[in-house]
């Protein structure tokens, strides 16, 4: 079950079981990949990496997993039953602890990007409208600047050298590479979280949810995510 669904080079997200805290109060999660599968029970994962610094798993913790496989997300818990270096990679042995169950959350897949975006903090009719269900923009408002760093089919995080408050309400519009060509969308998103850059002062990041999406948009939006994710493992492999 464990090597029909799980490959080398499949993204997979770790979170400690005692739900170790994060900064602002989300709960700890680290992003990885799996580096290759030794049994139906255990799994080599690649040691998570934070602020440049390799992350060593405690052995005998335990995790809840996700694995990023094609058409799907898998769950499943694990402990660390080894960690060691192999070509100087670092390596973390996982025991599967339950069976692998599919994961529903694929709106949640994070996909790493650099995606231009145009946005604005949206009016105070335009808010009430939003707050009815309904999308109405005053036109000809000026847009400004910055870059998206990933993307969802539930949100976005994008970088900035402005800020918004946490809990405000903005429009959104990028364009995606879809097979047919450049798509505009045209988005409502609130604000989640933001903060200053560490490294680059008056630079901020912006957590975003997006606000009454369509549920075609929300699944275009994710069936592009898989299909680039697809697409830059197979040009990783084929060099």
């Amino acid at each position: 079950m464990l090597s029909d669904i799980v490959s080398a080079g499949q993204v997979v997200e770790m979170q400690p079981v005692n739900r170790e805290e994060g900064t602002e109060g989300e709960k700890k999660v680290y992003r990885t990949k799996v580096f290759d599968v030794l049994s139906e029970d255990q799994v080599e994962i690649m040691m998570p990496i934070e602020k440049g610094k390799v992350v060593l798993l405690p052995v005998d913790g335990e995790f809840d997993l996700c694995f990023y496989a094609d058409k799907a997300l898998y769950q499943c818990f694990a402990r660390v039953l080894d960690r060691y270096k192999s070509n100087n990679v670092y390596i973390v042995v996982m025991e599967l602890t339950s069976n692998l169950r599919k994961h529903q959350r694929r709106e949640y897949y994070r996909f790493s990007c650099a995606l231009d975006m145009d946005s604005r903090e949206l009016k105070t009719e335009e808010v009430s409208a939003v707050e009815q269900h309904q999308l109405y923009l005053v036109p000809g408002l000026s847009l400004k600047h910055s870059v998206i760093v990933d993307i969802s089919g539930g949100g976005l995080r994008f970088i900035a050298d402005y800020s918004y408050d946490v809990g405000s309400m903005i429009y959104c519009t990028y364009h995606l590479n879809m097979k047919g060509g450049p798509k505009e969308y045209n988005l409502v998103g609130k604000v989640l979280s933001r903060k200053e850059l560490e490294d680059k002062p008056g630079t901020y990041e912006h957590r975003v949810q997006y606000v009454n999406m369509d549920a075609d948009v929300r699944e275009e939006i994710i069936k592009f995510i898989f299909e680039e994710e697809r697409r830059q493992r197979h040009k990783a492999t084929s060099k």
